[in-house]
C-alpha cells in the first residue's frame, strides 16, 4: 500500500483547530467524561462483520481494518454507536468523515474538543499510528454486527440446575436480605459478599463486566447481566449460592429486569440489548427464551434509527409492565406481559438520549435520565403516561436517583451529573406539594463533574454522591456527604480511597450502597486490573470508617447491589 501524503498546507491549516481544542479542554476539566465512561472492552470486538468497501475512502490494509475495528468497538462505539450513526457521540458516517478528510479527523482524534471528544493521542490513549489509522478507518463504511435471533439464544441456554433439582426452603443460614451482590467487572465474575460479617460467600462465574444485578419478587434469585449480554440466574437459597441457568442474549447489553406484579412475582424476566437493538421475554425460574422484540424504529425527532440500544428497564408495581427504554430513539415502551401472544406495548414519546433512573419513593413514579438532552423523564406507571420533562443540569446520571424529604419542598429525587458539579432535586409529590412537582425545585454544588451515582436511605440523614470520573484525583478518590436538613451548609469530603491504603493506582470511588439496616454505606475502590482494589464500609451516622474489606478475588470492583434494597427499590 502507497503511504498516504499530508499536504503540508492541510496540516497548517487544521493546527489553528488543535489549538482552540487545547485551551478549550483546559478550560472545561470535566468533558468527556461520559466518553470516557462508556469507553472500555467490548465483547464485540472479535465479531465476524460484513465490510462494504467505500471506493471512495482512503485505502486500508485488511490487518489495518481489523486492527481499527477493534479500537472502534473498544473506545468509540459506546458513545458514536455500533453503526456509527450517532449517539452520544455525534455521527461518524462516511457521508460525513469523507468530507473532513484524514488530515482534519487525525487532529480531531488527537487533541479531542471541547464538547466531549476525548483527546486520544495527547493523553496517550492512542499512538499516532493508531490515530492515522483510526482518521481513515471512519472514512470507510461501518462494518454490521451480525443479528441474534430466538434460535441463537436457544443455542446459548443452559439450565445448570433444573428447576425441580433446586432447594425447596432456604438452605444456608446466611442473612440474604443484606448479602451485596458486587460486580467484579474485568475478571467476569460477582462476589455474593455477608453483609453482616463482611466475608465473601461465593465468586461465581459470569459475563464481562457485569453492568447490573437484579433480584426476584421474592428474594430468591439473582440475576446479573455482563457487557457480552450474557445473563447468570443465581439461587440464593442454595446452600452455597451458584448459577441455576445462563444465557446470551445478543452481543451487547446492560439490563435485565423481572416481572414484580401481583400474580406474576418471578414469572418472568426481560433483557434488552444493546446489540441487536432488541429486547427478550424470558421464563423467570429458568431463562427459557420466549419472544424477542425489536426496538428500530422512528426517533422522538421522527427519524428513523437503525440502533436504538436498550437502556434501563424497570418492572411496573401498578400494572403487569416492564418499562423498557429506549437510548437513541427516547421512546419509553410499557411492555404489558400478561399475555405475550397478544403482546401491548404503550409508547411514550420522551427525550434522547434515554440511559438510567429510579421509583420516586411510591413506587408509581419512574425517574429515567435522558442524558444527552440533559433532562429528566418521569413516566406514572399507574395511568400508563409521560408526567413530565424536568430541564436538569449536564449529562445526568442519576444510578437509581434518591429520595428524601427536603425540609422546604417535601419528597424530591435527586440526581447527579457527568457533565457539571451540580445535583438536581426534583419535586416529587404531586398532591401535598403540587406546584413543586415535576420541578427543579434546587439546584446544589457537589465537588465537580464526572458522577455516576448518588445515594440515600429512608433511615438515614446523609446524602453520599461520587465523583469517579473527575479528571482531579483527590476528587475521584473521595466522596462528598451532605446532610439532608441542612443541604445549605454545603457537603464534608470523605477520603474514601486513602482509608483503604491501596498504594499506586487510579483508586476511583464509585457507588455508594446501603446495607439493609441503613446504617452503613459501602463504596467501591475501583483501582487497576493489576493493582489492588477493596470495599470500604463507613458507618452512616458518625460518617466514620468502619471497614475495609480486601481479597485478592476483588478485582477491579464496581457496582455493589444490596438485596433487600434492590428488591424492594429503597434509594
Amino acid at each position: 500500500m502507497k503511504p498516504i501524503v499530508r499536504p503540508i498546507a492541510a496540516l497548517l491549516a487544521a493546527l489553528p483547530l488543535a489549538i482552540a481544542v487545547v485551551h478549550a479542554q483546559e478550560k472545561q476539566p470535566h468533558e468527556g467524561a461520559e466518553l470516557k465512561y462508556q469507553a472500555g472492552g467490548s465483547p464485540m470486538a472479535a465479531e465476524e462483520m460484513h465490510q462494504n468497501i467505500n471506493p471512495k475512502a482512503p485505502p486500508m490494509t485488511k490487518a489495518e481494518f481489523e486492527q481499527a475495528k477493534q479500537i472502534y468497538f473498544e473506545r468509540c462505539a459506546g458513545c458514536h454507536g455500533v453503526l456509527r450513526k450517532g449517539a452520544t457521540g455525534k455521527p461518524l458516517t462516511p457521508d460525513i468523515t469523507l468530507a473532513k478528510g484524514t488530515d482534519y479527523l487525525k487532529v480531531f482524534i488527537a487533541y479531542g474538543s471541547p464538547a466531549g471528544m476525548p483527546n486520544w493521542q495527547t493523553s496517550g490513549d492512542l499512538t499516532e499510528k493508531q490515530v492515522d489509522l483510526m482518521a481513515r478507518y471512519v472514512q470507510q463504511e461501518p462494518p454490521t454486527p451480525p443479528e441474534y435471533s430466538l434460535k441463537d439464544m436457544q443455542a446459548t441456554w443452559k439450565e445448570i440446575v433444573p428447576v425441580a433439582q433446586r432447594p425447596t426452603k432456604k438452605m444456608n443460614s446466611y442473612n440474604i436480605a443484606n448479602i451485596f451482590s458486587t460486580t467484579l467487572r474485568d475478571a467476569g465474575q460477582v462476589a455474593l459478599i455477608d453483609g453482616d460479617t463482611k466475608k465473601i460467600i461465593n465468586i461465581i462465574k459470569t459475563g464481562y463486566a457485569v453492568h447490573i444485578s437484579r433480584l426476584s419478587a421474592s428474594g430468591r434469585y439473582l440475576y446479573v447481566i455482563g457487557r457480552d449480554a450474557r445473563i447468570n440466574l443465581i439461587d440464593l437459597w442454595m446452600e452455597k449460592p451458584d448459577n441455576v441457568a445462563e444465557i446470551k442474549i445478543g452481543l451487547e447489553a446492560r439490563s435485565v429486569e423481572t416481572s414484580k406484579y401481583k400474580g406474576f412475582e418471578d414469572k418472568y424476566a426481560v433483557a434488552g440489548s444493546y446489540w441487536p437493538p432488541q429486547f427478550v421475554m424470558m421464563e423467570g425460574d429458568t431463562l427459557k427464551p420466549l419472544k424477542i422484540v425489536s426496538t428500530r424504529g422512528m426517533t422522538v425527532d421522527n427519524e428513523y434509527h437503525p440502533e436504538p440500544r436498550v437502556a434501563s428497564i424497570v418492572a411496573s408495581h401498578y400494572n403487569p409492565e416492564f418499562v423498557i427504554n429506549a437510548k437513541e430513539t427516547g421512546k419509553i415502551m410499557l411492555v404489558n406481559y400478561k399475555d405475550l401472544n397478544n403482546l401491548k406495548i404503550t409508547t411514550l414519546d420522551a427525550a434522547k438520549f434515554l440511559h438510567d433512573g429510579g421509583f420516586d419513593s411510591t413506587g408509581r413514579y419512574f425517574l429515567v435520565a435522558a442524558n444527552a438532552s440533559n433532562k429528566i423523564a418521569v413516566v406514572d406507571t399507574k395511568e400508563d403516561k409521560l408526567a413530565a420533562l424536568v430541564d436538569v443540569g449536564k449529562t445526568p446520571h442519576p444510578g437509581r436517583g434518591a429520595n428524601f424529604i427536603h425540609p422546604k419542598f417535601g419528597p424530591v429525587w435527586a440526581t447527579s451529573h457527568l457533565g457539571d458539579e451540580s445535583i438536581s432535586l426534583i419535586g416529587t409529590d404531586p398532591v401535598k406539594h403540587k406546584a413543586q412537582a415535576w420541578k427543579v425545585v434546587a439546584s446544589i454544588k457537589g465537588q465537580g463533574g464526572g458522577s455516576l451515582f448518588i445515594k440515600t436511605h429512608p433511615k438515614s440523614h446523609n446524602l453520599w454522591v461520587d465523583t469517579p470520573l473527575n479528571p482531579d484525583a483527590k476528587i475521584s478518590q473521595s466522596v462528598a456527604v451532605y446532610d439532608i436538613n441542612h443541604l445549605d451548609k454545603g457537603f464534608e469530603v470523605l477520603p474514601i480511597a486513602e482509608w483503604a491504603n491501596l498504594g499506586e493506582g487510579a483508586k476511583r470511588v464509585v457507588q455508594p450502597e446501603y446495607n439493609k439496616a441503613g446504617d452503613e454505606v459501602w463504596f467501591s475502590i475501583w483501582n487497576a486490573k493489576d493493582k489492588q482494589s477493596a470495599i470500604v464500609v463507613v458507618d452512616d451516622k458518625t460518617r466514620k470508617l468502619k471497614a475495609v474489606i480486601k481479597d485478592p478475588r476483588l478485582i477491579t470492583p464496581t457496582g455493589k447491589f444490596n438485596v433487600n434494597n434492590t428488591q424492594h427499590d429503597v434509594y
